[in-house]
């Protein structure tokens, strides 16, 4: 795996050794959204009887959870491209640590959605930063295949996540649950500053943060980027429709046991990480933008599928989750690629692109989960609708793409 060969790579990122550390840190950075959205999901329903509050509005924690990691990925883009990675990623984490302990003591579903925000707040410029860090050390279709790894590493943690926390609900209770988040934001603390520093001061914009924010502004005005963008963004919709649906689509509708609930989440990670294998392979063969159309015409159709099977009820509890396990993993054709080919845009503001495009997900996850949240009727179909106008949404975008690879061509001849 070539790292670009210039003299803005940290020394320390040359031995490899220290690039599998600093590959194995980004990827707990990075699983920090999967582990705080996916560990507590077995928990809802029993939050929804502790507190009192409807499945509904046990759904909005999800969507809270989404307000806040957008725009702290907005906040902490710029601030890494002036200051560094490192010490914002630091701060991030601190405030991480903060939210889950507040979480943790909620005594209503209203200040457990505000403590979600914090906590997403926090999470968010691990997420960020993380794949800011990635393009400073490589580019291209390296930059796709070591994003197609850390998506792949880190999916272990939403493979775990809600088996873990079916446990622990087991024995502790949901509160507990939010009580090992900030154990695990500690944990990550301690390696951060073990991490190179991957943005040296002759790289970083000095402009005043107020102008850097501002900025924002130009990369609307980018029909490429924007394309790239929407592709995952609307992919990110149905995947959090997913999230918060699945929980009591499964547990409530179809009476299966929360332990077991982690089983057949479980099972959609397993299909992300194979497809995200896939892509680190055959990216640099046939073209991220090909393997991304592929995943979201994968999207498009089982989410159609989807919205039949749980407006029907056609196959019952095992269609849906066979044509859910198909539609959550074309993730590891759509995100990767659709990060590295936005990046590759403007390379020269990896930080501002990279939460621009992080916003635009998970303001896409924010939609599809509030989506559900709002039509629950104690039904998956709420679910099925969701995921299918996403799946529908990022295959446009990515036709878009196609239509404009052929526009520039026609220019050129």
């Amino acid at each position: 795996m070539a790292v670009k060969a210039s003299t803005t790579v940290p020394e320390c990122s040359s031995s490899r050794e220290s690039r599998w550390w600093t590959l194995g840190v980004l990827s707990l950075l990075m699983g920090f959204a999967s582990i705080s959205t996916d560990v507590y999901l077995p928990a809802m329903p029993a939050m929804s009887q502790a507190l009192l509050a409807s499945p509904g509005a046990v759904e909005w924690t999800v969507s809270g959870y989404l307000v806040g990691f957008s725009l702290g990925q907005l906040f902490w883009g710029p601030v890494s491209d002036r200051y560094g990675r490192r010490v914002p990623v630091a701060t991030g984490i601190v405030i991480f640590i903060i939210g889950s302990a507040l979480c943790a003591c909620a005594a209503s579903i209203g200040s457990l959605i505000v403590w979600r925000i914090v906590q997403a707040f926090g999470a968010s410029a691990g997420v960020v930063l993380s794949r800011a860090m990635v393009r400073d050390l490589y580019e291209g279709h390296h930059a796709v295949r070591m994003l197609s790894t850390l998506i792949t590493v880190m999916a272990i943690a939403p493979l775990l996540g809600p088996i873990v926390g079916a446990q622990i609900l087991t024995i502790g209770g949901w509160r507990a649950v939010f009580a090992l988040l900030a154990v695990v934001g500690i944990s990550t603390f301690a390696t951060i500053f073990t991490l190179p520093e991957t943005l040296p001061s002759t790289r970083r914009h000095h402009e005043p943060l107020s102008r850097a924010f501002l900025r924002y502004g130009e990369l609307l005005t980018t029909p490429r980027l924007l394309a790239y963008t929407g592709a995952g963004a609307f992919f990110y919709g149905g995947m959090f429709a997913y999230v918060a649906g699945t929980p009591f689509a499964y547990i409530s509708f179809y009476h299966v046991s929360p332990r077991y609930y982690g089983l057949l989440f479980g099972a959609g990670i397993l299909g992300i990480m194979a497809t995200n294998m896939i892509n680190a392979r055959l990216a640099h063969r046939i073209g991220s933008d090909c393997m991304l159309r592929f995943g979201t015409f994968q999207a498009a159709a089982a989410g159609i599928l989807v919205a039949l099977v749980a407006w029907s009820g056609y196959g019952g509890l095992w269609g849906l989750v066979a044509l859910l396990f198909v539609f959550v993993s074309a993730t590891g054709f759509i995100v990767a690629n659709s990060i590295a080919g936005a990046l590759n845009v403007s390379p020269e503001r990896s930080g501002s692109v990279s939460a621009f495009v992080g916003a635009a997900q998970y303001g896409g996850g924010i939609l599809g989960s509030g989506l559900i949240g709002v039509f629950a009727d104690g039904t998956p179909w709420p679910m099925g609708a969701a995921v299918a106008l996403a799946g529908l949404g990022s295959c446009l975008c990515a036709l878009v793409l196609l239509f404009q690879h052929f526009g520039s061509n026609c220019k050129e001849s």
